[in-house]
């Protein structure tokens, strides 16, 4: 039992609670090598024994992060995963992501779950079309980002390039925080600047198990005979460069968002792994505030809130379940806690609370802000919910992104348009699909709606495994939703180009339908007064 939320005791434990509390997400472009940071980072914080490779064919064993089927086949995440460890003192949340464009928008409901982003860069490829993308989305919310070169065991960019190319591309000065020995493929490890220490990696067996590190300083003689002298050289003459032109470092630009710090390796050999992981924690900040219909909510308030950012069906197909993601936003959560829930306007009991390692969970009796848990939820919640043990607030919603690839569906078999409803209505619940009615053809038909063409794949695989509904899919030529915010007439009567249509959306507000942007434009010069908008609230 914790101590009363009134009571000093409960507040300096809160204190405590919330400072030793990380909570991040990973993003990058696909196959930058996410998924198997994630996995090293829970091989040295002692999660797991041994790390995972989505691209180990030759072994049955599939990146804890990636639990789906259809993810362990593609060797790609197509969902976001949370996942609890201890590490240093440290209680880490990390948010893996979707690398794939074609799941962006999960990706983006889970930033606003995060307090830090750690961008994962291809050293050989730089700064790639996804990673511009969301990284846009970290700077709009001035939430720090932290730089981790990846693949440096391989052929790669000059490291003063990649800097130039951060600022040139992503508008953001870097600070290395240490410096590659040796690239293209002869990777030997990497010069702590704050440290001026050289550390020096063998062994890891291919990355399975933790590396073998040299430390010696920069300034031993000794150094002379672990590492050759053409890597002394280059190396005393790139940190002169760095600290002569290079910025420095400062941790409030780095929280505020402004300077990204710099760090070099290898996770698929696990070089450089572990010391951007103890740097990170130090750097990076504790829990932060949430913007609320009444004001920013610190994370030390003594009473019990959070949010509802995704929804997840069938993570166990045994038990046929569905799971609420929920981020604690302030105070303190106790199992079988009852609270206000935003989406009903009552109080819920809070039951079977749940902390993750991917697919694996555990049932948890107490959590703080900060914390990423796991909710049953028997039909309530919805992306966006708040729930709080004080006052009714809503936190700020998570917009609906305007999908941009169409298709008419219905069930093979007509006999299973029940379970075809099921499905279709949890998925579009869980945010991985959007749904439209169609009206104006005489008939209704059943549209779905994505951001990327890969969803349609995962849609019709998810329909067929979890509700055992074969589907029938025809593309349909339209690009562009957009949601009628104001109309000067009813919305059948609008003057529209011949290939626009019409249609309601999962919450009956009217949306029109454009093949290109010049029917948009056209749209409104020849319906004055209609106004329409890229995105929706979910409520």
């Amino acid at each position: 039992m914790l101590p009363a939320h009134d009571t000093p005791a409960f507040r300096e434990l809160l204190h405590q609670q919330v400072e030793k509390r990380r909570t991040f997400a990973i993003i990058s472009h696909p196959d930058a090598g996410k998924t198997t940071l994630t996995e090293k980072l829970l091989l040295y914080g002692g999660a797991i024994n041994q790390a995972g490779s989505v691209k180990g064919k030759q072994s049955a064993k599939h990146a804890v992060s990636d639990w789906m089927d259809i993810e362990k086949q593609r060797g790609i995440s197509v969902t976001s995963s949370a996942m609890q460890f201890e590490f240093d003192g440290f209680r880490i949340n990390i948010l893996d992501t979707p690398g794939h464009q074609d799941f962006s928008e999960d990706t983006y409901r889970v930033l606003v779950a995060a307090d830090a982003a750690v961008m994962l860069i291809d050293a050989a490829k730089g700064v790639e079309a996804q990673t511009i993308k969301l990284f846009k989305v970290c700077r709009m919310r001035n939430i720090p980002i932290f730089t981790f070169v990846n693949k440096m065991d391989r052929a790669a960019k000059d490291p003063f390039a990649l800097m130039e190319e951060l600022e040139q591309v992503l508008g953001i000065r870097s600070c290395p925080i240490n410096w590659p020995i040796g690239t293209d493929g002869d990777f030997q490890g990497v010069y702590h600047r704050d440290t001026k220490i050289v550390e020096l990696y063998t062994g890891g067996d291919h990355g399975k198990s933790m590396v073998q590190k040299t430390d010696i300083a920069i300034d031993d003689p000794a150094l002379e005979h672990v590492l050759a002298k053409h890597y002394r050289e280059r190396l005393a003459e790139e940190i002169d460069l760095l600290d002569e032109a290079g910025d420095a470092f400062d941790l409030g630009k780095v929280r505020r968002g402004e300077l990204t710090p710099m760090f070099f390796g290898s996770a698929v050999t696990n070089f450089g792994v572990e010391p951007f992981l103890e740097r990170f924690l130090q750097y990076t900040p504790p829990p932060l505030p949430r913007k609320s219909d009444i004001g920013d909510i610190q994370p030390e308030e003594p009473y019990f809130s959070g949010f509802i950012f995704k929804i997840q069906a069938n993570m166990n197909p045994a038990h046929r379940d569905r799971l609420a993601f929920m981020r604690i936003v302030s105070g303190a959560f106790e199992k079988g806690m009852e609270v206000w829930h935003s989406g009903t306007n009552k109080t819920v009991a809070l039951k079977q609370p749940q902390q993750f390692m991917a697919d694996e969970r555990e049932a948890v009796e107490e959590a703080w802000a900060g914390d990423i848990i796991g909710l049953f939820d028997p039909g309530i919640y919805q992306l966006g919910d708040t729930l709080s043990g004080g006052p009714k607030l809503h936190y700020e919603n998570i917009p609906v992104f305007a999908p941009e690839f169409f298709s008419r569906v219905r069930p093979a078999d007509s006999m299973k348009r029940k379970q075809f409803q099921k499905g279709i209505t949890q998925l579009a619940e869980e945010g991985a699909i959007q749904t439209f009615i169609r009206t104006e053809t005489g008939r209704e038909e059943f549209m779905v709606g994505v951001v990327g063409v890969l969803q349609f794949e995962v849609l019709e695989h998810r329909l067929k495994t979890e509700y055992q509904v074969d589907i029938v899919m025809e593309s349909m030529p339209f690009r562009f939703v957009r949601w009628v915010v104001s109309t000067p007439k009813p919305i059948d009567q609008l003057k529209l180009t011949s290939t626009s249509g019409r249609a309601k959306d999962s919450r009956d507000r009217d949306v029109l339908l454009f093949e290109n942007e010049w029917s948009i434009r056209l749209a409104c010069e020849n319906n004055a007064g209609l106004e329409l908008a890229e995105t929706a609230n979910r409520k």
